[in-house]
């Protein structure tokens, strides 16, 4: 029993059968199906293959029959938290054996279930019932025995209904943002190979000229130089950050000036979600590896690595050994250097200096001498102006999505311990008699 009024535990066999449907041997060798394998669902999306198998040519454990509305719980690691809800309409999609296949009873919310599962309760029972070290499982009568909170039949639809419209923003936000990248993506290749004439319109080899080099075929106004000669020509303008005893974990202190990982780092946006800071004296001493507004921001490490940010923060900053800070010239506009470190152009040059290890690293020696297209100013200022009102785009998106998980996370704690009730969202006005 439990606390919450109409609320109870159950056990997951009490809301749903199991692998309620199986192909057995007798099935005929020309039935053909979609088979779900464990790598079809990720992050609660399935993604059904493109193409039918047959059962002749299927794998064994092409077994369970899944039907619309069945709830698909992996039982298998690395994806024991891959499960989905299947809302496709046909009758011929298998499942793994690898997967239990969930059908909601009679008062059963089918998404509730899948809710449930995938919330902060089920997780450290699944944890504590897994088994085997070289292909870690749980088994189904584990499965059977997860217990879950459970509200009555409105609430559960109520719950299931609020959380799966936040999925559905969810989903529309990073179809949006998949969108304006292949927009943004695009146009990089243009503006980054042809660029922009002094008419403002894309050059083409009908009308310009062109020359080859190492990267490809680039307008003849464009040189080809060493990403040093895009940073500033003072001392310490290129480096990257302190080395071993330079910065200890010792100094690092909840107040003061931040440090910078690579995790602060994505593609064209810096965003810190470090905490640790040093105290002035001690970013005064590191003054080579202090960040200030203007600077770019390049991940070391990374898959691939050389993610570009610009640094916009008016106050300053240190990096860390992994970090590598540009200051760039008068010469050059910042967010055109950040947006052609990003491109599949500065992507193409790093590719050749990566030193593969346990994470992909450039060295800083080699980083430098990379041969990256250097427009004149005039024409980097135009590049990064048409590229920075999509960029904009994908950040805001980006933080939008990020918000929306955020909420998710908060409303399944909350929703699915009974800690905030919906049952005012449950009563109806009665409507006046005629």
């Amino acid at each position: 029993m439990s606390d919450l009024e109409g609320w109870e535990y159950k056990k997951i066999e009490d809301l749903a059968l199991l692998d309620k449907e199986k192909l057995g041997e007798d099935a005929k060798k020309d039935f053909s199906f979609y088979y779900i394998d464990i790598s079809s669902v990720s992050e609660g999306k399935l993604r059904l293959p493109f193409y039918k198998i047959s059962f002749s040519e299927a794998p064994s454990r092409a077994r369970k029959v899944v039907r619309r509305g069945d709830v698909l719980m992996s039982m298998v690691r690395p994806n024991l938290k891959a499960f989905a809800y299947f809302d496709h309409t046909d009758d011929d999609s298998i499942a793994s054996t690898g997967f239990a296949v969930l059908s909601a009873k009679d008062q059963v919310d089918a998404k509730f279930v899948l809710y449930s599962i995938l919330s902060e309760y089920v997780t450290p029972q699944i944890e504590t019932l897994v088994v085997g070290s070289n292909y870690p499982a749980i088994n189904l009568n584990a499965v059977r025995g997860l217990q879950v909170l459970v509200p009555s039949f409105a609430e559960q639809t109520k719950i299931a209904e609020i959380l799966s419209t936040l999925d559905k923003a969810i989903e529309q936000t990073e179809a949006l943002i998949a969108k304006q990248q292949r927009i943004k993506a695009g146009l990089m290749q243009d503006l980054l190979t042809r660029g922009i004439d002094e008419h403002g319109n894309l050059r083409s080899e009908q009308t310009h000229k062109f020359k080859d080099s190492s990267l490809g075929r680039i307008p003849m106004e464009w040189d080809l130089v060493p990403l040093i000669s895009f940073a500033s020509r003072s001392p310490d303008s290129f480096v990257n950050g302190p080395f071993g005893s330079d910065l200890l974990a010792s100094e690092l202190q909840v107040e003061g000036v931040p440090v910078i990982y690579i995790r602060d780092i994505r593609p064209g946006l810096y965003q810190r979600v470090s905490t640790v800071h040093v105290t002035q004296t001690k970013a005064n001493h590191l003054a080579a590896c202090n960040v200030h507004c203007g600077d770019i921001l390049i991940s070391k490490v990374g898959d691939p690595p050389c993610d570009a940010a610009l640094y916009t923060h008016q106050e300053r900053a240190i990096i860390t050994q992994d970090v590598i800070r540009i200051r760039p010239s008068n010469e050059v506009e910042a967010n055109f250097l950040c947006h052609l470190l990003n491109s599949h152009v500065g992507r193409k040059a790093v590719k050749e200096i990566i030193i593969q290890g346990t994470r992909a690293r450039v060295s800083l020696t080699e980083f430098k001498t990379l041969k990256l297209p250097k427009p004149h100013r005039e024409e980097q200022l135009l590049i990064a102006d048409a590229l920075e009102s999509v960029a904009q785009d994908i950040q805001q998106g980006q933080i939008c999505l990020d918000k929306l998980k955020l909420l998710k996370t908060a409303l399944m704690q909350d929703l699915l311990s009974g800690k905030k009730r919906v049952t005012s969202l449950l009563i109806k006005t009665e409507l006046p008699a005629l």
